[in-house]
């Protein structure tokens, strides 16, 4: 219901308007500053700095402060930060309630822009001929990271832990998400993309979106009573495969297009606002055909690395990545409800319990499919491994699809949400490890 029509009956536009204004800019402010304080202290420490991030957003969230609390949450936002917006603004602390989650909406959209920047910028930067060459390594890699956590964990919830199938089956396509996003993130900081590695991982978290949608449709069909049917998977799958071959073939044949356009623009930002219309008409495209969005924004990256600006690109699109990425992850750590945690709460103990199982099952499934993919070339199996660990975002998504659909107990939400942020925060700081240890020295001149 939009509720900001009848406040501007009930008091003064101009107050509606500051009100809006301070929760807005507030937001931002509370965002930045966490997460650029926390990401000095992980850059100190070594650790990636979306651990940061992540960290920071935790600390302002539901588990935290409560100065920035997604409304899907039900968490009040904090009796202080009311009172102060309600108090600059002439409004009551009800109306500044009413008013923030009107417009969180707003907040999360710029999210998304970070979340697109950044995969737009991982196509960029990867060397479609390399990415070409690792494709049947990738495919090996996705697949294995599909069915070994979806077959293990619905496996084991339902005999061992006697959870009804359809509750165990969304349990199981949770575990089967790969967060593009965080991976290439933390690949791209510990300059790992371009690398044999980081190229497998990348092309099997784009290949996990697309078997992850497509499981994502079949649960949620059968979670809502529908009967299963073949011909929208189908349809799902034809779509998915168009795109990407439109995509590879684009990536050959569009660059001098692009080259030839931006060439005869006079204006500033020329460069900038072009390659967007591209990242945009490719996240249009994918969302239309029923993709997500975020392969639209890796397929654009994609389509452009050909392109003789793309240093220019990638110099325009990287502070628009450290603005509102850091937005993206930031807010990811302000959804994680921790308090499901608390082992001497009783009813958290059974949630504990299966969220022991499913991290185990989440982490080895991934790792394990690190291993399933032959090449001549030596190559580190554990990077690829824990590259594919973080659920991140993906998994969040799966998640609140379950809570709406009613489908999920209280226990085996937390266990879910446990296993999402375990795998989230262990995937940078595991990599940061390995990868540390492992860097190739640099040669001196004789």
């Amino acid at each position: 219901m939009d509720v900001l029509p009848a406040l501007l009956m009930e008091i003064g536009s101009h107050q509606v308007e500051v009100a809006e204004t301070l929760i807005g800019v507030g937001r931002f402010l509370v965002i930045f500053v966490a997460a650029r304080a926390i990401a000095e202290l992980m850059v100190r420490l070594q650790l990636p700095t979306i651990l940061g991030e992540l960290v920071a957003g935790v600390l302002i969230g539901v588990s935290g402060l409560h100065l920035v609390v997604p409304p899907e949450t039900q968490a009040q936002l904090s009796g202080a930060v009311l009172g102060l917006v309600a108090s600059l603004a002439d409004v009551t602390p009800a109306t500044v309630e009413s008013i923030y989650i009107e417009t969180f909406p707003n907040l999360k959209a710029v999210s998304q822009i970070g979340l697109f920047a950044l995969l737009f910028l991982t196509g960029l930067e990867s060397e479609l001929g390399e990415l070409m060459a690792v494709g049947v390594q990738a495919g090996s890699v996705a697949v294995t990271g599909v069915v070994l956590p979806f077959a293990l964990g619905t496996a084991g919830l339902y005999y061992f832990f006697h959870v009804p199938f359809i509750p165990a089956v969304f349990a199981g396509a949770a575990m089967t998400a790969t967060s593009i996003g965080i991976t290439a993130s933390v690949f791209g900081e510990l300059q790992w993309l371009k690398r044999k590695e980081g190229q497998i991982v990348i092309g099997a978290a784009v290949l996990d979106d697309i078997l992850g949608i497509v499981i994502l449709a079949v649960v949620v069909s059968l979670a809502g009573g529908g009967a299963f049917s073949v011909g929208p998977i189908l349809k799902l799958c034809t779509a998915a495969v168009i795109f990407v071959a439109a995509a590879l073939f684009l990536s050959r044949t569009a660059a001098p297009a692009f080259d030839w356009v931006v060439d005869r623009l006079k204006a500033p930002g020329d460069v900038a606002v072009a390659s967007f219309v591209v990242l945009t008409l490719c996240c249009f495209a994918a969302q239309a055909i029923g993709l997500e969005a975020a392969l639209g924004a890796f397929a654009a990256g994609l389509i452009l690395s050909a392109s003789k600006h793309t240093h220019d690109i990638d110099t325009a699109v990287k502070p628009l990545v450290a603005l509102f990425a850091t937005v993206f992850f930031v807010l990811i750590g302000t959804g994680m409800d921790l308090s499901v945690l608390n082992p001497f709460d009783p009813a958290n103990r059974e949630g504990l319990v299966v969220a022991l199982f499913l991290l185990v099952v989440a982490v080895a499934g991934k790792v394990a499919a690190g291993w399933t993919y032959s090449t001549k070339e030596p190559t580190n199996r554990l990077v690829v491994g824990l590259g594919m660990m973080p659920r991140g975002e993906v998994g969040l998504i799966f998640l609140g699809l379950g809570t709406q659909a009613g489908i999920l107990t209280p226990s085996l939400e937390a266990a879910i949400l446990l296993m999402v942020i375990g795998t989230t925060f262990l995937a940078p700081i595991l990599l940061r490890l390995v990868i540390g240890g492992q860097q190739e020295p640099v040669t001196q001149p004789i």
